[in-house]
């Protein structure tokens, strides 16, 4: 596959990205400038974690606005894989291509530390090759995390199963003491209805060798490639599994 990871002024995990993607999957991985306008070339997108123009007004916000966002949300809406990690998150979700809002950790501080996932379901394009229920072990790197959407959202994000992963102790637990920063319902990612766009604040990236602590990140990772694999019209995300435990 190839791979579009996009880099706007202020982001700093692109090469992270990249050498997970290059390195370690063997994949194609080219970073791409934020004035870029097309990306039909590339099968899959990643807007890497960092600090977009300084986090100024709000995070993501700026960025939103920059010539590639235009091509990442067509490509989206044509059904392209599309991966937002920690800043990525905050700029799908200022891009309207995600529900919900970050906002300040509500411990006001920043967390850089190893957190508990637990998948939600195994029916989007970057978590096919999780099981429901399964506990990951991957890293967060952030101040504002703390995902936050009305009543209404968060219900509808339970009905249709569209929450990706919940922070959660080793034995898979939603408690208050797992959660690093608040988020309401503990959430950590959400995909959209199609399931072909997720936004994580952890990042996977950062837990793709053995060396560096963990290997749960490679999992988002052979997702998207198995998802590639699937037939051209992938498969309705309604269709996806759903663990019923919160």
């Amino acid at each position: 596959m190839r791979f579009a990871v996009v880099v706007f002024p202020g982001t700093w995990s692109e090469h992270d990205c990249q050498y997970a993607l290059a390195n370690v999957m063997g994949q194609q991985a080219d970073l791409v400038w934020h004035r870029e306008n097309d990306l039909s070339g590339y099968d899959c997108i990643v807007l890497p974690g960092g600090f977009s123009y300084g986090d100024y007004l709000r995070t993501g916000a700026i960025a939103r606005f920059s010539p590639v966002m235009e091509a990442v949300v067509r490509e989206a809406e044509a059904g392209k894989p599309v991966i937002g990690i920690c800043n990525g998150f905050q700029i799908l979700c200022e891009s309207q291509l995600l529900p919900g809002a970050l906002m300040r950790n509500d411990s006001l501080q920043y967390r850089c530390e190893w957190v508990g996932l637990r998948v939600e379901n195994d029916g989007s394009a970057f978590t096919a090759a999780c099981e429901p229920g399964q506990v990951l072990q991957i890293p967060i790197s952030h101040g504002e995390g703390r995902y936050f959407a009305d009543e209404g959202t968060l219900d509808q994000l339970e009905a249709e199963g569209l929450i990706a992963f919940r922070y959660c102790t080793p034995g898979g637990e939603t408690t208050a003491e797992a959660n690093p920063n608040g988020s309401i319902r503990n959430i950590a990612g959400i995909v959209n209805k199609r399931g072909n766009v997720l936004g994580m604040m952890p990042h996977p990236e950062r837990a793709c060798e053995a060396l560096m602590g963990g290997e749960d990140g490679l999992l988002i990772w052979q997702s998207v490639l198995r998802w590639a694999q699937q037939t051209p019209e992938a498969p309705a995300f309604g269709s996806a599994r759903a663990t019923a435990r919160r």
